[in-house]
Order: C-alpha cells, then sequence, then structure tokens
C-alpha cells in the first residue's frame, strides 16, 4: 500500500499530518441522503484487509490518527498524510475518512493536489474501489499515485499545507435511481439505464432537460410516461410541481397535465428516470402516433 511513508521519530511530537484537511458531504458522491449536521465524529483507523502493515508504520498510523480533527457527521474527507516524488510521478498518502454512520463504496472520482497557494498542482482519476468498503465512523490510509502527464510542472508544491481534493467540477455525470427503482427493477434493466444514460452523454451545463423514455396506453384507458430527468447543473435541484405536455410524431398534443411530485431531488450531474400516469380524461388524443413522441414541461 505504501511505496513510502514517515519514519517513526525518537520523539513522537515530531510527527504530524503535513497536508490540510478537504472534506465534502457524503451525498456529494454516494447516494446518501443525510445531510450534514454539527455533530462531531471522530474516526477509527482503518487498514485494508489485504493489507499487511509492519508494527513501525502501524505505530505511525495510529499516531497520525488520533490527530486528525473530528468530521462533521455525514461528510467525505482527504486528509494529507505526506508526498514524495517516484520514478512514475508524485505518490501522495492520505486518509479518506468517512463519517457515516454506514460503510461506503466509492467508484472513479477525480482528485486534485493543491499546494499552500491554492494553485492545482495535479488532477487524476482514481479508481477508489480498490480501497474497498470504508467502515462508517472510520480513516483508511492510502497512496495515490499521480502520473507525470497529470502533473503542472510549472507549479511548486511545498512539503507543507497542500492539499489532497475530490474534483467535484468535473464529476461524471452517473444514473441515479430512487431506492423503489432499485427494488424492483432486475439488475439487467439496471444496466440497460446506465447504457442509455451514457449513450445519451452529459446534458448542457447548468440545463435541466427531459427525454422520453417509454409511453404507452393502459387497459384502464390511462396514459403512462416514463421520462428522463436530466440535470445538468452543479447542484441539486428539487422539483415539488411538474405541468407536462406530450406531443406525437406530428407535434399533436396527446395528454397534458400538471403533477404534484412532492419534493423530488434530482441530485447534481445525474440522471433520474420517472413515470408519469396521466387519466384518461387528460388525454387529448386516444390514437396518438408513438412511432416517435417527446415530452415537455408546459410553459404557464
Amino acid at each position: 500500500m505504501f511505496s513510502f511513508f514517515k519514519k517513526k521519530q525518537s520523539d513522537s511530537d515530531q510527527l504530524k499530518n503535513d497536508g490540510r484537511e478537504s472534506a465534502i458531504a457524503s451525498s456529494e458522491l454516494t447516494d446518501s441522503t443525510a445531510a450534514e449536521s454539527a455533530e462531531e465524529v471522530e474516526t477509527e483507523l482503518s487498514i485494508h484487509p489485504s493489507s499487511t502493515i509492519p508494527k513501525e508504520q502501524m505505530y505511525v498510523l495510529r499516531f497520525l490518527n488520533n490527530e486528525l480533527p473530528p468530521l462533521k457527521a455525514n461528510q467525505l474527507s482527504l486528509s494529507g498524510i505526506e508526498w514524495d516524488e517516484q520514478p512514475e510521478g508524485l505518490a501522495v498518502s492520505a486518509f479518506v475518512r468517512n463519517s457515516v454512520e454506514k460503510g461506503i463504496q466509492l467508484g472513479k472520482v477525480p482528485l486534485l493536489l493543491i499546494n499552500e497557494k491554492n494553485e492545482v498542482k495535479a488532477r487524476h482519476e482514481f479508481n477508489l474501489a480498490e480501497i474497498g468498503e470504508i467502515p462508517a465512523k472510520s480513516s483508511r490510509p492510502w497512496t495515490f499515485i499521480f502520473p507525470a502527464s497529470s502533473i503542472e510542472k510549472q507549479v511548486g508544491l511545498e512539503k507543507e499545507n497542500w492539499t489532497l481534493a475530490f474534483d467535484l467540477t468535473s464529476k461524471e455525470h452517473k444514473l441515479d435511481l430512487a431506492d423503489s427503482w432499485k427494488e424492483a427493477l432486475p439488475e439487467a434493466e439496471q444496466e440497460k439505464l446506465q447504457q442509455i444514460v451514457e449513450q445519451l452523454g452529459d446534458p448542457g451545463k447548468n440545463e435541466l432537460n427531459f427525454t422520453g423514455l417509454q409511453a404507452r396506453r393502459a387497459e384502464d384507458g390511462t396514459f403512462h410516461v416514463t421520462v428522463l430527468i436530466r440535470n445538468g447543473y452543479d447542484r441539486s435541484i428539487n422539483i415539488e410541481q411538474l405541468p407536462l405536455q406530450v406531443l406525437d410524431s406530428h407535434k399533436e398534443i396527446i395528454a397534458e397535465g400538471q403533477f404534484n411530485v412532492g419534493n423530488l431531488e434530482i441530485k447534481a450531474n445525474t440522471t433520474k428516470p420517472w413515470s408519469f400516469i396521466f387519466p384518461k380524461e387528460l388525454l387529448k388524443n386516444e390514437t396518438p402516433d408513438l412511432s416517435r413522441w417527446s415530452v415537455h414541461v408546459k410553459s404557464n
């Protein structure tokens, strides 16, 4: 896990974390809906199950972890330990910290290495699944290798007061399924939705759009429409009222009506599928041409 690491000093007071703390709300990278709170959470040291840590390094890790400040509840954090030049690039060690009440498994995430002047020294995407599940309220030490191609050679980097941070500005657009959809849809159907989201590409920046996925007339006369709600903003959007209009291939209105969706959250840079049922009295055309159709938010 560590190609280099701090040496145990004769005076343990000389041991310290060289990097700064960088924390975000867990909802930024996971499907957690729990909000940050003022509650302080101490994180216990957690070693990857497949790692073998020498006794001397384990002493250092425990000491450095105990020096970390508490996090707010429901945060993810990167706390820098030290960095070193390696033949393949910059090796940066840090504690990956989780203050959520449950274990968290992360995927591919871009990280930034920022110097003491808040200048970006390096940017690279890492597969954080390699770290394994980070248990609830724990800190897992890890070493990240920034390849030479990711490093800004003109930007300096001191040994102290640098920051390893999650790069949320380039967060990958992804599918976000509500819990009810996860429970109802087989794994294969969830994978198909993921493929559709990838094929559509990202929505425009600062754009919220609606893409039709499925439309059908039910036996009871109601009209069922499933759409993909696509959020291109870097912030979550909450929808309460949604006036929808469905058009057929001739741009003629099939159905229109206003839906009360409570407080539907569309997270930043995500696509959420949602279904709407139009009562038969809201249908304008009972024999629509559905070879091509579209859905729009009706202007008031």
